[in-house]
């Protein structure tokens, strides 16, 4: 499996912006990137009305929607039960043969090799004490003494840079 490496931190720490201004320097390093990221929420990504949206509904528990340009593919629970989705499960669904690295945004608690992210003036604890996956810190802070790496959460270009050395030794993920 390919390795991963995860974005952990509180909500609104800035795990989503720093992915997204990683992500341009892993690829001018020339990786292909894998992204999977945990939501709450409950997102609708298919246009009501639409055959893709039509074909959902109508009871397919997946649907892969295939165009030139990209795949998109659909699970449904067949049940109103609220469950929170297995790291496992959706890594398995990437297709790793296309893959050098996978960036994954949330699932916080699951034991992954992890950067953390943290703003000191947002008053949240810092997860690193609690979690022995974190291997860095990204903060706003990084003059502030860790006995982990810390990272400028303001410098994308410094936190890539951490990923390739960490993906230099990296072993891929075991799951």
């Amino acid at each position: 499996m390919t390795p991963a490496i995860g974005f952990a931190g509180f909500s609104g720490a800035g795990k989503t912006t720093l992915i997204e201004q990683v992500i341009p320097y892993l690829k001018q390093y020339g990786l292909r990137v894998g992204l999977l990221k945990h939501s709450h929420h409950d997102v609708e990504p298919d246009t009501a009305g639409k055959d893709s949206y039509r074909l959902r509904h109508a009871g397919s528990d997946q649907l892969l929607l295939a165009t030139p340009h990209r795949h998109i593919l659909f699970f449904e629970y067949p049940d109103d039960q609220k469950r929170e989705p297995v790291l496992e499960d959706c890594l398995m669904q990437l297709d790793h043969s296309r893959l050098d690295i996978v960036l994954v945004e949330g699932f916080r608690d699951q034991p992954i090799t992890k950067i953390e992210i943290h703003r000191p003036d947002y008053g949240k604890p810092l997860l690193y004490p609690k979690d022995t996956n974190i291997v860095a810190i990204a903060t706003s802070e990084p003059g502030d003494i860790h006995p982990i790496p810390a990272l400028d959460l303001n410098q994308p270009a410094g936190v890539a840079a951490f990923i390739m050395t960490w993906l230099e030794s990296a072993e891929p993920a075991r799951f």
